[in-house]
């Protein structure tokens, strides 16, 4: 694993980490879609790789189907939870220090954002070659 993959491990467990305390979101909508955008994890990959990190105590069944079928990355597992634990730890005494109205505002423009960009910007490398794939066949 080269330090450039490592980082952006560790960056999207702090940006994880830190909307878990936020907004108490974190795993579905921060992991999956960076694991797939950034890293260009299959959908099933991300999601079993996500819930290896949520392992214990609510994952643990999920995990062991994804496990067994070979879609967990136990070292993303490793590196996306140091950060998740320093970014929740920060991202809670931030969401802490904001106002009840201050927050609920945040919630909702992140959500409406990953929305948009779920919607309309599906730029993920996955998305792209098979789009090519797809253009490719049709092509005489």
């Amino acid at each position: 694993m080269d330090l450039q993959t490592i980082l952006i491990l560790l960056v999207l467990g702090i940006a994880a980490g830190m909307l878990s305390g936020l907004v108490g979101v974190g795993g579905g909508i921060i992991i999956v879609p960076g694991l797939i955008f950034f890293l260009a994890f299959s959908q099933k990959m991300a999601q079993g790789t996500s819930l290896g990190i949520l392992l214990l105590p609510i994952g643990i069944l999920g995990v062991i189907q994804y496990y067994k079928q070979g879609y967990i990355d136990m070292k993303v597992v490793a590196l996306i939870s140091l950060g998740f634990l320093a970014g929740s730890y920060f991202g809670s005494k931030w969401a802490l220090a904001l106002s009840q109205e201050s927050l609920k505002k945040i919630f909702a423009v992140f959500l409406i954002l990953m929305a948009i960009k779920l919607l309309f910007f599906d730029s993920s490398p996955a998305s792209r070659n098979a789009k090519t794939k797809l253009e490719s066949k049709q092509s005489p």
